[in-house]
């Protein structure tokens, strides 16, 4: 066995390649299956090594981090290519933040080594307990970015994520990375009766939860539509991102996104995306009442995303108007996209010119209030752009809101893999809330998703148009929605139990 692994080639590829097939398990790919492959490597691998440097043990972790994070979240160097002054840091964001995210997986592995692993089964449950336990760190730690969690990887599964609404995506998660390890068993230094065992039960589990999740959806889909008192219309333009720095007449797009809207004269609520208006901010909107007033009738209403001033504060927001373009209720972002929305260490930053990413100098202010639109006695939860993506923190009184609405502005993905990465984020949050969920995004998918995660309508990045909602399946208050991630805690406990009871046994 070579000890020097800064010269073993294998060392570095092996980590490598699986952090690549890994990401092929991602949406838009969903190759699922490549899970089955590259975590049992990951680990086999790393097992017969027989590391003893806590360093090596990061290092390895590191390496498939990098390759995984590298691989699917390159888009992020697609924001900078907007404005000049930020194209030379694109080799700085293609590098530094995936070995940022990838430092969670070296932190992983180096725990994990800690704990001297061995061909055993018990391994299994140890590596999917750290694994899971870093993932929820990393998706809660300086802000949270639970961006691409494996369990993403059985997205198109729908079947199979019916648990989420108990369990929750971090107890998915870490279900999920135990299934996936499950193959490595075949190579452990176990009794072939333990073997099968393990894989035998593994399948049981498998088959059971995609019986269950058929029968939940059946169950759902035989429910008869309850009609709406009015039409929900979720536009989805495509409108250039450019328009913020090209000096775009704000009339003309307000045009656009009405015809596109096919205003008529039914009672309505037009929902359109996260800053959709050019140059002009919530203070100012007044000066297009004319515009408005030409198109939007007395029963309408209309939710949109635009920059809101208070003072000296400024707010991404979504508000709720009138046709008069009065407010009726407003909505001001809670969670912001560091760089993107706010400049960390802004003072020291902008001694030397940098700036957030979106249009503007100054940063946008966060707010800690999330209270809910209310049209014709239909109670709308507001999630602006990637708020969509925090599992267990949307709304704790789950018997007051009928829809979730999540605006967006995915133009700054371009056309790369971001832009199904984060609609699918929908899916997991519908489930687990037990919610519908109209998403309206420029640049990227719109679509109209049930309280299953069932895709009922949508309207791909490349196009645009508007999907209309007259009626809809109210959701059943869930287990995780009452609960939310104090449930991942408790499967922690249990898998603690489980891998104290197996490494008893494994002595004797």
């Amino acid at each position: 066995m070579i000890r020097n692994y800064s010269k073993n080639f294998n060392f570095f590829f092996v980590p490598f390649v699986c952090g690549l097939i890994s990401t092929l398990s991602l949406p838009p790919y969903n190759f699922f299956y490549l899970n089955f492959i590259s975590f049992p490597f990951l680990l086999l691998f790393y097992l017969s090594l027989k590391i003893k440097k806590s360093f090596s043990s990061f290092f390895y972790g590191l390496i498939f981090g990098f390759a995984y994070f590298v691989s699917n979240i390159y888009w992020i160097a697609n924001s900078l290519t907007v404005e000049e002054i930020f194209k030379p840091l694109i080799p700085l964001a293609i590098t530094i933040i995936p070995l940022f995210l990838g430092s969670f997986y070296g932190i992983f592995f180096l725990i994990f080594s800690y704990l001297k692993p061995k061909k055993k089964i018990s391994s299994i449950f140890l590596f999917a307990l750290i694994f899971s336990s870093i993932e929820y760190l990393r998706g809660h730690i300086f802000g949270g970015f639970p961006w691409n969690l494996i369990s993403f990887s059985l997205v198109e599964v729908n079947q199979f994520l019916q648990i989420l609404s108990y369990i929750g995506t971090y107890s998915f998660n870490l279900v999920v990375v135990t299934f996936f390890l499950v193959p490595s068993v075949i190579l452990f230094e176990v009794t072939t009766k333990a073997k099968l065992l393990t894989v035998s039960f593994a399948l049981i589990l498998i088959i059971s939860n995609l019986i269950f999740g058929n029968l939940v959806l059946n169950k759902h889909n035989n429910i008869l539509n309850s009609p709406l008192n009015l039409i929900i219309k979720n536009v989805s333009p495509k409108i250039d991102l450019k328009r913020f720095f090209d000096g775009t007449d704000p009339s003309l797009v307000i045009k656009d996104l009405a015809e596109l809207g096919n205003t008529d004269n039914r009672d309505a609520v037009y929902i359109y995306p996260e800053g959709i208006l050019p140059s002009i901010n919530l203070n100012e909107i007044q000066d297009y009442s004319s515009v408005f007033d030409s198109f939007f009738k007395d029963n309408h209403k209309i939710i949109i995303g635009i920059t809101r001033y208070k003072e000296a504060k400024i707010f991404n927001s979504m508000v709720l108007l009138d046709n008069k373009l009065k407010v009726i209720s407003v909505y001001d972002k809670n969670k912001l996209v560091p760089f993107g929305e706010y400049l960390p260490f802004e003072n020291f930053f902008k001694k030397y010119g940098l700036k957030k990413i979106t249009q503007g100098y100054q940063s946008f202010n966060s707010s800690s209030k999330r209270d809910l639109m209310n049209v014709n006695g239909i109670r709308f939860l507001p999630l602006i752009c990637y708020e969509i993506i925090y599992s267990g923190s949307l709304y704790k009184n789950y018997d007051n809101y009928d829809f979730i609405i999540n605006i967006s502005e995915d133009g700054w993905f371009g056309m790369s893999v971001g832009i199904d990465q984060h609609f699918f984020h929908s899916v997991f949050r519908s489930i687990e809330e037990g919610k519908n969920i109209i998403r309206s995004a420029n640049n990227g998918i719109s679509a109209y998703i049930d309280s299953k995660g069932q895709i009922i309508k949508k309207i791909e990045s490349t196009q645009k148009g508007v999907i209309e909602i007259d009626s809809y399946k109210k959701g059943s208050k869930t287990i995780f929605s009452s609960f939310g991630n104090k449930i991942f805690f408790y499967f922690l406990i249990f898998y603690i139990t489980v891998i104290f009871l197996l490494k008893i046994r494994e002595r004797q």
